[in-house]
């Protein structure tokens, strides 16, 4: 038998190996415990949190509790612990930090600034106020830093622009945790009197600070949701769309998977099925494997043909969408047993869509490519990438 040819090594391995070596020799008899936390930090970076946790327990040991960098450490330590899924050592990571820095005035480099309390609102295992309380926290961490560097805008006039920059970023920040704030009100917190007032004052001042933050937008579409004010909700969706949708998917301005797939659930409860097609198509182009997305995906297009069917389309058109809704819902529950995804709900719903569309086009017809449609996603030279096929692109031409 030839001998097996060996694993090649990714960039990333590659990357990982040279920062450990480095790590290595940084923590001999001579630290720098700067130095040792910078590594940490790219060790993260590359997907190495246990490498990334030996670097930053070992400079952590060499600051001491109290020493200058200590909640530098801390907070790394709380990230790594995040990575690593112990959500119970993390908090308690960046708790001790909140403690050397509680009003989060110290030097960011130093552990300073909002982002131990955001940290920690996320991570709350109580929510509500306990989550609303680290986000103001933050909130208030983050206006001093802008406040700070305001007085400073102009002092230096060759770093204006750099100045002006920075602030920028913090106040796209402060509006990603006022709109925090305002999903915790509309979830945990509906019940309280003022929950929706407390929204509108929340979304006002983020759209102020950051008109061109698409999460924005968002938030505030879901807002008027909650108010039954559909109108109003797709426009707050068509402006959070039009500053990114036609961005690359590296560009910074485009929001994090995540988030635009609640985008998917809030364009399909507003009846923008169309857009809601055009998100899922891209964000499968960029994880396959998303249960959740194919789902939403299948879901929309049931919507639509449905809609397209009480309408009068003709029945080839309505069944075309049809057609490619039962590729993605079927796609959806292959994923789910293979991912051994835990959503029940969305695995029923997924399976009475398709037994609804199968009473009216019976099953897969030969050559229609349920069976086997999706088994090569991963290859980037396929004509359609993850799952576009002509059906959808006639499906899409309808929609036009």
């Amino acid at each position: 038998m030839a001998p097996t040819k060996p694993a090649t090594k990714t960039k990333k391995d590659k990357a990982k190996e040279r920062l450990r070596a480095k790590t290595a020799a940084a923590q001999g008899t001579n630290v720098n415990t700067r130095e040792l936390l910078a590594k940490a930090t790219a060790l993260l970076e590359v997907g190495d949190p246990e490498g990334a946790a030996q670097a930053a327990s070992t400079a952590y040991d060499h600051i001491g509790e109290k020493g200058r960098l200590a909640g530098a450490a801390l907070s790394l330590l709380g990230q790594i612990g995040v990575e690593l899924g112990d959500i119970e050592k993390a908090c308690d990571y960046f708790t001790r930090a909140v403690a050397l820095d509680e009003d989060g005035v110290l030097p960011e480099e130093e552990g300073g600034g909002p982002e131990k309390f955001l940290w920690l609102a996320q991570l709350s295992g109580e929510g509500g106020q306990d989550s609303v309380l680290w986000y103001q926290r933050g909130a208030s961490a983050l206006r001093t830093q802008i406040q700070v560097l305001g007085e400073k805008l102009g002092s230096l006039p060759h770093t204006r622009e750099q100045q002006a920059a920075v602030i920028s970023e913090k106040q796209r920040k402060l509006a990603d945790t006022l709109c925090a704030v305002a999903e915790v009100y509309m979830t945990d917190l509906s019940w309280e009197e003022d929950a929706e007032q407390r929204c509108e004052a929340l979304i006002t001042e983020a759209t102020l600070l950051a008109p061109d933050l698409a999460e924005t937008w968002q938030t505030v579409a879901n807002v008027r949701i909650s108010q039954a004010r559909e109108e109003e909700a797709r426009e707050a969706l068509k402006r959070s769309l039009g500053l990114w949708a036609d961005l690359a998917p590296q560009d910074p301005k485009v929001p994090p998977f995540p988030t635009r797939v609640s985008l998917v659930r809030l364009l399909i409860e507003v009846d923008m099925e169309e857009s809601a097609i055009e998100v899922a198509q891209r964000l499968i182009r960029e994880d396959d494997r998303s249960v959740e997305v194919w789902y939403l995906g299948g879901y929309g297009r049931y919507i639509l043909g449905d809609k397209m069917k009480q309408e009068g389309t003709d029945v080839e058109s309505w069944q075309r969408v049809w057609r490619s809704s039962r590729k993605w819902l079927a796609q959806c529950l292959r994923i789910f047993e293979v991912e051994e995804y835990e959503d029940d709900r969305l695995r029923d719903h997924a399976q009475e869509l398709l037994v609804s569309i199968k009473s009216e086009l019976g099953g897969a017809a030969e050559g229609d490519g349920d069976a086997d449609e999706w088994e090569d996603t991963d290859d980037e030279d396929e004509d359609d990438e993850n799952g576009s096929d002509e059906d959808e692109d006639d499906e899409d031409a309808d929609m036009q």
